[in-house]
């Protein structure tokens, strides 16, 4: 299972050092990874979105979450998830087992 140790900028509560590990980290890599587009179920297929994006806001990450139509035979709405909090990576799984460094940071100004 993958694990990654990421950094919340919470403003006047200082920073808040997560480590988070399967669909959690793999939802947040992604939402960082998208910037200020974000990421729809039909753009980045995971099965439970809103699942993880239900975890991540109870850790007291900001992510909007905009609603969408979208045509074809099963016309309808889908979710876009934008991350609105300031993260940065704080490490990442390297290919042989241990943690590296890899700063990526988004902030996306609501």
């Amino acid at each position: 299972m993958t694990t990654g140790r990421f950094a919340l900028h919470a403003g006047e509560h200082g920073v808040q050092i997560l480590e988070l590990k399967g669909r959690e980290e793999w939802a947040l890599s992604h939402l960082l990874a998208a910037g200020s587009n974000g990421c729809t179920p039909i753009d980045t297929p995971g099965p439970r979105w809103s699942d993880y994006v239900f975890k991540l806001k109870k850790r007291g990450i900001v992510i909007e979450t905009v609603t969408e139509a979208h045509g074809g035979p099963y016309r309808g709405t889908h979710a876009r998830y934008v991350l609105r909090s300031k993260v940065e990576r704080l490490s990442a799984p390297s290919p042989h087992g241990g943690a590296s460094v890899d700063h990526q940071e988004r902030h996306v100004a609501p």
